[in-house]
Order: structure tokens, then C-alpha cells, then sequence
């Protein structure tokens, strides 16, 4: 990971010591299907997964609202639809976001190539608002496929809606800012806006080798895991082999042992972004 000093003040505001590692567990996908959405309540009920993010225009997402329970949720800002048999677009009916297929495009280049500035903001606000609307006390912002934090423009974007409704945001810690073009964990810094200070930017599925090792070699500061637990249920397994790395860690964040005792023999503190966005409101 790119080397940087770990925000202390932080860890100190959220209670803990400047020199804590403690890490956020925290589930993707949350709304995209059922199976995601029984997964994830299960890997935040019964599992060490300590947040999840809501993908507010996936067709399951009023399922997500209506099963919530207070758990520390958030916004998956979603400006893309990337698998073929499963398709979502903008809540706002934005033309700009909308590929020929059908919903948002699949990829980010796609995406990046025709999408409007001016209606990427207003669908990105219009998702935290109906989250809102919908009971859920949003705890964090954190982009599907980092679409909008790696290109100038949108991550202003990003960046402001973070300052409006006074939330933390995840940004990676893998890629080097002189790569990204432009000194995007500076800025956030700058408008008083809090991140983790290790985020792993690998979006593979199936993720106990990157969890394992992320617990192997943590440091002081927030560390920031994701998984994305679905069970194992035919219209999972529909969206081809993708789903079957979802069904192995919801059984790894739920069920297995060996997580448990690695977070245990890592010394981590577990928290969610809740803590995070109460000790950011309070700086």
C-alpha cells in the first residue's frame, strides 16, 4: 500500500488510542438481490462485518430499506449496471447515464465517456436523499466501482456531497495520487472530510486472501475491508461465476472460524463508519 501517516486525531475523537488499528468491515452490493441482501443482514447480524453499503437504484434496494434494523449503512453511489443478466439505471431518468442496453452503462470508461457532470450530481444527490427518505441514517458515502473517484470531475462531485450531508467517504489507499492525476485524499482532507486510512482497491470476487492479509499487516489508523456476502440461491448463481466469490464470503464473514480468530490475533478494533461520521460532525 502507499505509504502515509495515519490520521490520529481521528482514532482519538472516535475514543480510541493514536496508536489503534482498527478496522471496518464493511459489505458491498447491498439491494442488487435478495441473496446479497439476506447475505449482507446476515454478515452484519450473525457475522464480524461491521457496515454495508445500500446500492439505492438496484431493484432490491426498497427490500434492503424495508429488512434495515439500524445498522450502520450507507450510500453505494451507483452510476453503473455491470453484469449482463442484471440491469438498473438512474433513479433521476438521466439521458446522460443511460447506455444502449438498457440501464446505466457497464463500464466505467463507458460511463466516463458520456455522462453529464450536472446529472451525475443530481442522481448521486437524489440516491442519499431517497436512503434518507426511506429511515435509513446514512452513515458514509463509498462509490460502485470507484466510478466517481478517480476522475477529476466527479470526484468533486463526490467530494461536495460528502461536505453537504457531512459524511465520511471511501477513498483507496492503493492507488497513488500522481497516478490518479490529482491529490484526491488532499482535497477531502482540506474540507474537513474523513476517510480510512488504508483501503485495499481490489475488486476481485471471493476475498478471504486480501482479508487475511489485510489482517496480517495492519498498522495504526482505520484500515477499511470489503466483502460482498450473498447466499446461495439460484437467481445468485444466474449472474454467472462472479456470484460464486459472493457466496464464499458471506460462508467466510458468517461462518467460518479462521476470520474471527485473525482478527483476534491481529489486535484490530472493530468499527463501523458510524463511529467515524459522529467523530467527523464533532471536529
Amino acid at each position: 500500500m502507499t505509504q502515509h501517516t495515519h490520521d490520529a486525531d481521528l482514532l482519538e475523537a472516535m475514543g480510541l488510542s493514536r496508536d489503534a488499528r482498527a478496522v471496518i468491515l464493511s459489505c458491498d452490493d447491498l439491494g442488487s438481490c435478495h441473496a446479497a441482501n439476506v447475505g449482507v443482514y446476515d454478515a452484519l447480524r450473525k457475522g464480524v462485518a461491521t457496515c454495508a453499503s445500500l446500492m439505492v437504484p438496484a431493484p432490491w434496494a426498497r427490500h434492503a430499506a424495508n429488512m434495515y434494523r439500524g445498522e450502520d449503512i450507507g450510500v453505494h453511489l451507483t452510476l453503473n449496471a455491470e453484469h449482463d443478466n442484471l440491469r438498473w439505471g438512474p433513479i433521476t431518468h438521466a439521458p446522460s447515464l443511460l447506455s444502449g442496453d438498457g440501464g446505466f452503462p457497464s463500464s466505467i470508461e463507458d460511463l466516463w465517456d458520456h455522462a453529464d457532470p450536472a446529472e451525475v450530481r443530481r442522481e448521486c444527490r437524489a440516491q442519499i436523499e431517497r436512503a434518507i427518505a426511506w429511515g435509513i441514517d446514512v452513515t458514509h458515502l463509498a462509490p460502485h466501482l470507484t466510478a466517481i473517484t478517480l476522475r477529476p470531475e466527479f470526484f468533486d462531485i463526490y467530494l461536495d456531497l460528502a461536505v453537504e450531508f457531512r459524511l465520511p467517504i471511501r477513498l483507496p489507499s492503493t492507488i497513488d495520487e500522481r497516478d490518479a492525476g490529482f491529490p484526491f485524499r488532499k482535497l477531502a482532507s482540506d474540507e474537513g472530510v474523513v476517510f480510512p486510512d488504508y483501503f485495499n482497491h481490489d475488486w476481485r470476487a471471493g476475498s478471504r486472501e486480501r482479508v487475511l492479509g489485510d489482517l496480517s499487516d495492519l498498522r495504526p489508523g482505520i484500515t477499511e475491508i470489503h466483502v460482498q456476502p450473498a447466499i446461495d440461491t439460484a437467481e445468485v448463481r444466474a449472474l454467472g461465476d462472479v456470484s460464486l466469490g459472493w457466496i464464499e464470503d458471506h460462508n467466510f464473514v458468517v461462518n467460518d472460524p479462521t476470520l474471527r480468530e485473525a482478527i483476534e490475533q491481529s489486535g484490530a478494533v472493530m468499527v463501523g463508519y458510524r463511529r467515524v461520521r459522529d467523530a467527523m460532525r464533532l471536529r
